[in-house]
């Protein structure tokens, strides 16, 4: 489980609730961390969303153009703001719902 991410040296720590690494790797390979949660972590790198779990390996990828502008994450989801609509999101990035903004 994720309790905190944090950048040292131009490498992404993920710690447990104990403040232990789970895992690293570096901020050039997966790209800027825009959220994560106890469950996930996003990533965006040249135009594209990536999701990956506490051990830093992919769950799914996007295009900012097709999920839109990342807004939140929590818990198992994300949001995303797209055409005046927020869109509810997994970690597959599946649609589980929308509302207008």
């Amino acid at each position: 489980m994720i309790s905190d991410v944090i950048v040292k040296n131009s490498m992404y720590y993920v710690l447990d609730e104990k403040g232990k690494e789970i895992a690293h790797d570096w901020v050039n390979s997966v790209g800027e961390l825009v959220g994560f949660s106890s469950e996930f972590m996003i990533f965006k790198k040249n135009q594209m969303y990536y999701s990956r779990d506490e051990k830093f390996k992919e769950i799914a990828h996007d295009w900012e153009s097709s999920l839109g502008k990342f807004k939140n994450i929590s818990g198992k989801s994300a949001n995303f703001l797209k055409n005046n609509m927020i869109y509810t999101r997994d970690s597959h990035f599946k649609e589980i719902s929308h509302r207008w903004a």
